[in-house]
């Protein structure tokens, strides 16, 4: 468990390095054109995530998510003692990767972002960005689990573009995320809504698999009669 809760913290302090470092670099480099530097953010932590799934997976899962945890374990793939620590890892993980990063870009340790991200349409994209990660996971994992980390990466990477909130999908991302006043911030007020509607989009996803579930089971049953 201590050796999984590590994998969990470590990959996910790499992750928000990702998130937040390109994102300071790409506003650097960018010259004021913000669809090049969410271009270079989308990149870089999509390509990160497939480096880091594959290096932790092996361990821990590679979760790196509270909402893909709350989801494996509801559908009885880890256990609920399991759940906590993983929690725990994944949000310590997050402020240590977001802390890391300003420290490699001469920054303050932590600084409550004022970057605005309100709105009906924002907290509607994180429902359908994260229901769309999760069933991208679930999706994979059943039919070709070496394709995930491929898979995750792609779709994030499309994510930050195809919604309006540009793909938080993770509880832990958003918490670190309040601290850091740079282009891939969230103003601290604005967090609890982006989580509440992750853990919407969790739940729906977590229905549809049960239902998909069933639906299979019962399309093989009616095959061998």
């Amino acid at each position: 468990m201590l050796r999984r809760a590590a994998s969990e913290a470590l990959g996910t302090a790499f992750l928000l390095a990702a998130v937040v470092g390109s994102g300071i670099m790409g506003e650097r480099l960018s010259g004021g054109n913000v669809a090049l530097a969410l271009l270079a953010n989308s990149v870089a932590t999509g390509t990160a995530l497939v480096a880091l799934i594959l290096a932790f997976g092996p361990v821990s899962g590679a979760h790196l998510n509270p909402a893909v945890t709350l989801a494996d374990a509801l559908q009885g793939g880890i256990g609920w003692r399991e759940v906590p620590v993983y929690l725990a890892a994944q949000i310590a993980g997050a402020f240590a990767g977001v802390g890391a990063a300003h420290k490699m870009f001469g920054k303050p340790l932590f600084f409550a972002s004022h970057h605005r991200r309100s709105g009906g349409e924002l907290l509607w994209s994180e429902v359908v960005a994260t229901f769309g990660l999760l069933c991208v996971i679930w999706g994979c994992a059943r039919a070709r689990a070496a394709a995930v980390p491929f898979a995750v990466g792609a779709y994030i990477t499309a994510a930050y573009w195809f919604t309006a909130s540009t793909s938080f999908a993770n509880p832990a991302v958003t918490l670190a995320r309040a601290a850091s006043d740079t282009f891939a911030g969230i103003r601290p007020s604005d967090a609890s809504g982006f989580i509440v509607a992750q853990l919407l989009g969790t739940g729906a996803a977590v229905l549809f698999f049960r239902w998909m579930a069933v639906t299979t089971v019962r399309s093989s049953a009616e095959n061998v009669e």
